[in-house]
């Protein structure tokens, strides 16, 4: 099927109590392994690609791919723009066919934050593609963009207003998560996502979820969390794989032969998560 945009699907699971995992693909192998566990567990899918990531190789490129996951796939595919750095590289993302855009705006002043997410609704709406904002600090490291904020947690009237005066769609939220390679065991802060939830009724976003434990993402999603993205585990399971099979053959030079190795990993690592976050089968719906 072709492209869909994010909104119908993170409406879906907002309703029916479930969230929509959200995978930053690096390559087309990457793009084939999510696809290949989505149409396995019949699950609605979002890949996506940040700045960083762009950079590598161009919107387009990575549109052309995911583009042709979504006509041969029986499930929702959305492509979205994660961690959007400007006015400008939303805009290119938009205009390039990109079917969902965030806008981060998190490390700005609050009014700044809001009206840069504003401008982004504003130019996006239109054309019928939702847009995501951020609120409060993700922390951590993802590709070219880096947080150390000391107090990370979104406040929950803050959050209020920005949803009121952006005309936001989604809102990824601060609780405690980190991007890159956690040090100990994370401690998700439930309660704020609560509190949160309680004040805003729009579906939410938990950012930096590889290494958090299972068991405390199901209880974001159950508090409201409705989109949860994996960045770094989709990379080391990749590079797992390749490594793997270049150790068990290191003559190997075909790089169809160990790329499948690392497929395989994301595939089922992938499957594994849309498990987590309660997407099985609801593509079938």
């Amino acid at each position: 099927m072709a492209l869909v945009t994010s909104k119908e699907l993170l409406l879906d699971a907002q309703k029916n109590g479930y969230a929509v995992g959200a995978f930053n693909v690096e390559n087309m192998e990457m793009v084939m392994a999510v696809l290949a566990a989505a149409e396995k567990t019949k699950s609605p899918v979002i890949m996506q690609t940040t700045p960083g990531t762009v950079k590598y190789a161009g919107l387009d490129y990575y549109l052309a791919n995911v583009k042709a996951a979504a006509d041969r796939a029986s499930v929702p595919v959305v492509m979205h723009l994660d961690h959007g750095d400007s006015f400008e590289m939303a805009m290119k993302a938009y205009h390039t066919g990109y079917t969902s855009i965030m806008i981060d705006g998190s490390k700005l002043p609050f009014e700044d934050n809001i009206a840069l997410t504003r401008r982004v609704t504003d130019a996006c709406h239109p054309g019928g593609i939702p847009v995501e904002g951020e609120l409060g600090r993700v922390g951590g490291k993802e590709d070219d963009l880096e947080n150390a904020d000391e107090n990370p947690y979104t406040d929950p009237e803050e959050a209020r207003t920005f949803v009121e005066k952006t005309n936001v769609d989604f809102l990824a939220v601060g609780i405690g998560t980190s991007h890159g390679v956690y040090k100990g065991v994370p401690r998700v802060n439930v309660e704020r996502l609560s509190e949160i939830r309680a004040l805003v009724d729009i579906p939410l976003v938990l950012h930096g979820t590889s290494g958090v434990p299972d068991e405390q993402v199901r209880d974001c999603v159950s508090r409201g969390i409705c989109k949860v993205n994996y960045a770094t585990d989709l990379r080391i399971a990749f590079t797992k794989g390749v490594k793997a099979y270049m150790q068990e053959n290191p003559n190997a030079f075909d790089p169809k032969k160990y790329s499948a190795r690392g497929m395989e990993e994301v595939k089922a690592y992938v499957m594994q998560k849309m498990e987590v976050v309660g997407s099985i089968g609801k593509a079938a719906n």
